[in-house]
This record gives C-alpha cells, structure tokens and sequence, in this order.
C-alpha cells in the first residue's frame, strides 16, 4: 500500500518492487532499483525517510523517523534485515542491518558497516565505517578485512549479474 499523509505523497522510482503487503506513508523517497518487502512499513508522516539506490528492507522491518527532530536516510547498496527497526537514524552506504537490529533516533551506522542479528545501538551512537557491530548494547567486534570487504563485494557481484542489473 502507497499512502500520503496529508498533502504528501510517497516518492518512488519506477524500478522499485513493493511487495503487495509493504506499507510506504507519506514523505518517503525510495531510489532506483530497490525493494520493499512483505510487511515493511515504511512511515514517513512525520518527518522524511530517503530510501537510496539498491537497497532492499526486507519483511517485517519498519523504519520511521522522529517527529520533528530525526529523519530517517538509507543510503545505496544497503540490506535492512527481518524485523529490524530503523528510526530517525542514518544508514550510510554498503550497509547490513541484521536481522531484529534497532537503530535508533540520532544514531549513524558507518558506511560498509555491518550491524549483526539483534544488536540494540544507543541513541546518538555512532558505528565507524567499516567494522561489524555486535550484542546489547552493541559494541565493536572487529574491523572487517580487506578481504572480508572484497568477499563482500564479490558477492554483490555475483548477485547482480544474476538479476541482470
């Protein structure tokens, strides 16, 4: 379901798949090629969520924004996992979110970063670029490798001459 809130109207390019029970309100900009899948909420009617390029958030998952404080912004190549909340937060590029993650108002999750399966990150945190993020509250495990990164890369390759794009 695609609905406004008040005078504004979700943008979505024409790319995008939307599952048939994802739900995307209001002020809400989703880029080329991206998915929204079954169950998503994506709720933008109180302040903007942006949605970059490639970027899928998969069932369950909501993301939202702080009512006249935090928007919410996803950058490209990003996976939000099942059931992982994002709100009012910044998701920079080449991001996983896992699965049940919370990421929550003023927080920034570094670009190539990967926050693991349900980790809880404070408010005002944030998680440098390039590391994995782990536990409740989240703390650093490790700095992901170079050859962590290109294994990574790699299969994004892969993943994308497997749908032609």
């Amino acid at each position: 379901m695609i609905i406004p809130y008040g005078e504004t109207q979700p943008r979505i390019a024409d790319s995008c798949f939307i599952a048939p029970i994802g739900v995307i309100v209001g002020d809400v900009n989703i880029g080329t090629d991206s998915s929204i899948w079954f169950g998503a909420v994506i709720r933008g009617g109180i302040y903007s969520i942006t949605i970059g390029r490639r970027t899928n958030i998969q069932d369950n998952a909501v993301v939202h924004a702080t009512h006249s404080k935090y928007s919410t912004a996803i950058s490209d190549y990003v996976t939000c996992g099942h059931s992982a909340i994002l709100h009012g937060c910044t998701i920079k590029n080449e991001c996983i979110i896992g699965m049940n993650a919370v990421v929550p108002d003023d927080s920034v999750i570094g670009e190539g970063s990967i926050v693991a399966a349900d980790p809880v990150v404070k408010e005002h945190k944030t998680i440098p670029s390039g590391v994995l993020a782990v536990d409740n509250p989240v703390v650093i495990k490790c700095d992901l490798t170079i050859a962590g990164k290109k294994r990574l890369s790699n299969r994004r390759l892969i993943i994308r001459l497997r749908k032609g794009i």
